[in-house]
């Protein structure tokens, strides 16, 4: 199907049925949008539900994201600790989930993959670091035997340091996720200058909002807000957006909710979006 460009879709998670999961996200507004596989999801022959239901209802399914088992983020010490590729101790594992989910991606016939790699350490001498940005290059070329990229979510870590990694790793199909919001949550910089440093990288952005953490409590994150009553200030993300010359989909991301809030906060995003790009 044809999606205009800055059009609003959703993220929205499996393990549900997935027609009646794609026929609520429509109901929000969203034609298009990205699938969250929680990490202990059995995704043993659910590619063909899957397909089935956005073919079915024409609906554009543009990145399955991929979470873990284990993952915390309670503050910034508990993600540094737990989520992602960073923690050693969890990484033969998920770098397993992570083939098992792009495996399945492509039987869906989705086209990105994307999630957290964790907190990308500043230090390239570091063996987290470069531990990491094999086992990323790992990935890479999976995805790639698929037609598949892989997006770097934004936000654990300063711009600068996500592009500098990204250069490193040194492959055609990395990409980046951007997520403005966790930007602010993280306090790792100024989402529109972020922007502007990752943007020829950028196949996939979420629209999320939040304030900055709490300067006086140490490791803190900040709090996610509905869309447009955070500080990312979504008009001017709009305009830098449409300044790097961003074509894709803006996924509404709204996450610790209950489920009535999380559709009310999405229709009223999806509204909000559709205000500024139309």
């Amino acid at each position: 199907m044809s999606l205009r460009p800055l059009e609003a879709g959703a993220m929205f998670w499996a393990g549900r049925d997935p027609l009646e999961t794609v026929r609520e996200v429509k109901s929000l507004g969203a034609r298009s949008g990205q699938l969250g596989v929680p990490g202990d999801l059995d995704l043993a022959g659910a590619a063909a539900g899957w397909r089935a239901a956005i073919e079915a209802e024409g609906f554009a399914l543009v990145t399955v994201f991929a979470a873990y088992v284990g993952e915390d983020y309670a503050d910034i010490p508990t993600v540094e600790r737990t989520v992602g590729f960073i923690p050693p101790g969890f990484r033969a594992e998920r770098e397993a989930r992570t083939l098992e989910v792009i495996d399945f991606a492509a039987a869906v016939g989705v086209r990105s993959f994307a999630c957290h790699i964790g907190c990308v350490p500043e230090d390239r001498a570091d063996g987290n670091y470069t531990a990491v940005r094999d086992m990323v290059r790992r990935i890479c070329d999976h995805a790639a035997s698929h037609g598949m990229n892989f997006a770097l979510e934004t936000g654990q870590e300063p711009a600068k340091v996500l592009l500098e990694f990204f250069e490193d790793v040194a492959r055609p199909n990395l990409a980046v996720n951007f997520d403005p919001a966790n930007m602010i949550l993280y306090g790792s910089g100024d989402p529109i200058e972020a922007l502007g440093i990752l943007g020829p990288h950028v196949v996939s952005v979420h629209a999320k909002d939040g304030d900055w953490p709490n300067p006086a409590v140490a490791g803190s994150l900040g709090v996610e807000r509905p869309l447009g009553s955070g500080a990312v200030g979504m008009e001017r993300f709009v305009a830098k957006l449409r300044e790097i010359g961003y074509k894709g989909t803006l996924n509404v991301e709204r996450e610790g909710t209950s489920p009535e809030q999380w559709r009310g906060d999405v229709a009223a995003a999806v509204s909000l979006l559709n205000s500024l790009t139309q």
